[in-house]
C-alpha cells in the first residue's frame, strides 16, 4: 500500500491529464462502507469467498498467483448477462468480455482435475484444479441467482420464443455456458407451463423451467430491482 501511495503521489499528473483526455471520473464511496457499492461489492464479497475456500492455505509462487488471478477474471468476465440482439438465430449473449477484448473468452480443452488427489499433481496442474474448482462453485452460484431472481412466485407470462435462456447443465468446463433460444413451451392441466423446448448450438434439447434461466427479464418485473443477482455486479 505504500509503495501504491507513492506511486500515485509522483504520477498525479500525468493519470490527471489521461483521464480528462478520455473524459473519466471517479466516484469513490466512503471507505470501510461496501454496502454502499450495492450490485458490484456484493459481486466482489461472492468472488472473494470462492477463491479463499479454493486456495485455501496453498503456498502458491507470485506467478502462479497471479494465473490463478487471471483465470478467475476470465471466469467472471464470460458470465452472459442479456441479449446481443433480438435475432432468434443468435446465440451470442453480451458479456463483459465484449467491453474489454470484444469477442468471448475462450479457455484450451483440459482434462477433469477436479476429483484428483492434490498430492499427484504437478504445479501446473495443481493451478489448474483450483480454477475448475472455482468454476464449478461461483457459475453454480450464479446461475442459482439467475433462477432465484426470475422463478415465478406468482402466476406470470408464459416464457416468449425466441427468449435467450441459460441452460442449467452439470459438469461443464471452464468458460462454457450453454444457451438457447426458446422455441415453444408446453402447458400442464393447469395450464401454467413448466416445460419448453430450446434450439441450442448443438440441436433442439428439452428442459424443465428448473434448469432454465431466462436472461432477460420481463419489462414490467420489478423484482430486478427489488432483488437483484448478489453476483452480477463484477466485471
Amino acid at each position: 500500500m505504500k509503495e501504491f501511495t507513492q506511486f500515485l503521489k509522483n504520477n498525479h499528473n500525468n493519470i490527471t491529464e489521461i483521464l480528462a483526455n478520455d473524459n473519466i471520473k471517479f466516484n469513490f464511496i466512503p471507505p470501510y462502507t461496501p454496502h454502499f457499492g450495492g450490485l458490484w461489492e456484493a459481486g466482489v464479497k461472492s468472488c472473494k469467498y470462492h477463491i479463499r475456500r479454493v486456495i485455501g492455505n496453498a503456498n502458491l509462487t507470485y506467478e502462479e498467483f497471479s494465473t490463478i488471478l487471471a483465470q478467475i477474471e476470465a471466469v467472471l468476465n464470460s458470465r452472459p448477462m442479456h441479449p446481443l440482439s433480438a435475432d432468434p438465430t443468435d446465440l451470442l449473449p453480451l458479456s463483459p468480455s465484449l467491453f474489454l477484448i470484444g469477442r468471448p473468452l475462450t479457455a484450451p480443452a483440459t482434462p477433469d482435475l477436479t476429483a484428483t488427489a492434490s498430492h499427484r499433481l504437478s504445479r501446473y496442474d495443481r493451478v489448474e484444479q483450483m480454477r475448475q474448482h472455482f468454476w464449478r462453485r461461483w457459475s453454480t452460484e450464479y446461475i442459482s441467482e439467475l433462477q432465484t431472481r426470475t422463478k415465478w412466485k406468482t402466476r406470470r407470462e408464459e416464457l416468449a420464443p425466441n427468449t435467450l435462456v441459460l441452460i442449467k447443465e452439470d459438469n461443464l468446463p471452464p468458460l462454457k455456458w450453454r444457451l438457447g433460444r426458446i422455441l415453444h413451451t408446453f402447458p400442464g392441466k393447469d395450464g401454467v407451463s413448466r416445460v419448453a423446448d430450446i434450439k441450442t448450438a448443438t440441436g433442439t434439447v428439452r428442459r424443465a423451467f428448473t434448469r432454465i434461466c431466462p436472461l432477460l427479464p420481463q419489462e414490467n418485473d420489478t423484482s430486478l430491482e427489488a432483488g437483484a443477482s448478489k453476483v452480477g455486479g463484477i466485471c
